[in-house]
């Protein structure tokens, strides 16, 4: 197989964005500058509070911040290899095929991120508790979820694959079949073009359903709380801190929250250097 000669014959879409020559009026620019304020206002007034009380140094020199980032980052990475196992091939069936109840399988998918966090959590509660529809299967093979930090981990896959699973879709619907056509008339087998032409040109859409997968794994809290509990050292992860911290003492709640506000920062911006196919995504 000629995989450079397959790659010649414009592999995704690359339609250049519109350039518009006519400036917003100074209204529009007025009311867009008061909501960028508004949505940036309460992100900067944390960090500042972090920073000025030394908060975000002196909580990490604690137990509490450290065993929940720890916790935190753990079941994210255990969260993730479950989601790109599970996502992936439902995507590339979503972005492929055609079948009957296909736009019903769609709207599963995304039900995740429009359903309320705590009746996610009890959902998962109702499905894979003691007494849940597949409770007493998970007994037999020894599994107790609820309350553990495999609840902490199935609740992440729950609400973090809808994010995967989209993004790395419209990477897959961005290959050119012709492209793969291509492929196969130099003699590679389905296997081969999956492997060596699709997933590297779906590759950028892929890594950004990654990173926000990984986001929205990290910032989870309804679903936890209701599934997992708020068991410190178990099943406490960095927003259950914040949440319990609170009540109690800032200094733990704001160290967890500017990490987490650093972390999502951080994702957006690699999400957005990603160089992604033109819409073959949510962002550009």
């Amino acid at each position: 197989m000629s995989t450079p000669a397959a790659m010649r014959s414009s592999p995704v879409s690359t339609a250049a964005p519109r350039a518009w020559s006519q400036q917003p009026s100074w209204w529009v620019v007025l009311l867009a500058g008061v909501g960028l304020v508004f949505l940036a206002l309460p992100v900067v007034a944390l960090l500042v509070r972090a920073l000025e009380s030394g908060a975000l140094f002196s909580a990490l020199a604690g137990r509490a911040v450290l065993d929940a980032l720890v916790l935190s980052l753990g079941s994210t990475a255990a969260s993730l290899v479950v989601v790109v196992a599970l996502g992936t091939p439902l995507a590339f069936v979503l972005a492929r095929s055609s079948f009957r109840g296909k736009a019903l399988a769609e709207a599963l998918v995304d039900l995740p991120i429009v359903l309320p966090p705590s009746v996610a959590g009890l959902a998962l509660l109702f499905a894979f508790g003691r007494n849940g529809v597949a409770g007493g299967a998970l007994e037999v093979l020894g599994l107790t979820v609820p309350f553990t930090t495999l609840a902490v981990i199935v609740a992440q896959v729950f609400v973090a694959s809808p994010f995967y699973i989209r993004a790395t879709r419209s990477g897959f619907r961005a290959v050119s079949p012709e492209v793969e056509e291509a492929a196969r008339v130099d003699g590679a087998s389905e296997n081969a073009v999956l492997g060596r032409i699709t997933m590297p040109l779906a590759a950028p859409a892929i890594g950004a359903g990654l990173v926000l997968a990984w986001a929205r794994a990290l910032g989870e809290f309804g679903a936890t709380i209701l599934f997992a509990g708020n068991i410190e050292g178990r099943t406490q992860t960095l927003p259950l801190l914040v949440y319990s911290e609170f009540q109690s003492g800032l200094d733990e709640a704001i160290a967890a929250a500017t990490i987490l506000v650093l972390a999502a920062l951080g994702v957006l911006i690699a999400v957005r250097l990603m160089r992604w196919p033109s819409g073959a995504g949510w962002f550009s």
